[in-house]
């Protein structure tokens, strides 16, 4: 198991968790966690099938994966744009949700975009997810109209200060 952890967290599922910068290693298991996400079951399925995390995203983004310590197992992942700034992907493991992952990811997100001189993020939000990132201080700033065949319903758009 390789380590590489630029930051702990605190202590969720029975271990230490700390997050780190994904690496094309990474790829598969990220794409797996997003398949595999029940929050994009039924309606929400077809804009998932078939995505993947490739190699030359990770490279290319700042894409950060929290993981537990002592087991190596992804928790979750966010990947931030800097240009324009902008919370791309963030999914935190199904058995994983309400224990904290969330916040960790977003709290290193704030500290990840402050230290690149951002001072805000947009986020376009799964709408399931829009309470979430209002409770981590994201606040709305309009609507993502639908694109279909992409994208089938609106989506909420928000920016989360990050000083």
């Amino acid at each position: 198991m390789r380590s590489g952890i630029t930051s702990r967290g605190r202590r969720a599922l029975g271990e230490e968790v700390g997050i780190r910068r994904a690496d094309a290693r990474d790829a598969k298991r990220l794409t797996r966690l997003v398949r595999t996400s029940r929050a994009y079951e039924g309606p929400y399925a077809p804009m998932v099938a078939g995505f993947r995390v490739g190699h030359d995203y990770i490279e290319t983004h700042r894409v950060f994966a929290a993981v537990g310590e002592t087991t190596g197992r992804l928790l979750g992942f966010y990947a931030l744009i800097l240009d324009p700034p902008e919370l791309d992907l963030m999914f935190v493991a199904d058995d994983a949700q309400g224990a904290g992952i969330g916040r960790l990811l977003v709290g290193h997100l704030k500290d990840e975009a402050h230290e690149t001189g951002l001072t805000e993020v947009r986020i376009v939000s799964h709408p399931p997810a829009e309470g979430f990132y209002g409770s981590v201080g994201a606040r709305r700033t309009g609507t993502v109209r639908a694109t279909p065949p992409a994208v089938m319903w609106d989506r909420p758009e928000l920016v989360l200060p990050v000083v």
